[in-house]
């Protein structure tokens, strides 16, 4: 998974009634726009993530 700033990551519920969360990348501190990245949720909350099989990204559109 490659990512710049500005990206918004998708991850997926894991359990039944659990939903869909949604950052954006602050930060990337891996080589290359690969993990870990910093996040910012939409409550404001920030956390350093290394994004699993049940994520994706979504690229700003231009």
């Amino acid at each position: 998974m490659h990512v710049a700033v500005g990206d918004r990551l998708h991850v997926q519920g894991r359990v039944v009634g659990v939903h869909e969360t949604t950052a954006e990348v602050v930060e990337v501190h891996g080589a290359n726009g690969e993990p870990p990245y910093l996040v910012r949720y939409d409550d404001g909350h920030e956390a350093l993530v290394f994004p699993g099989s049940d994520a994706w990204v979504e690229h700003p559109k231009s």
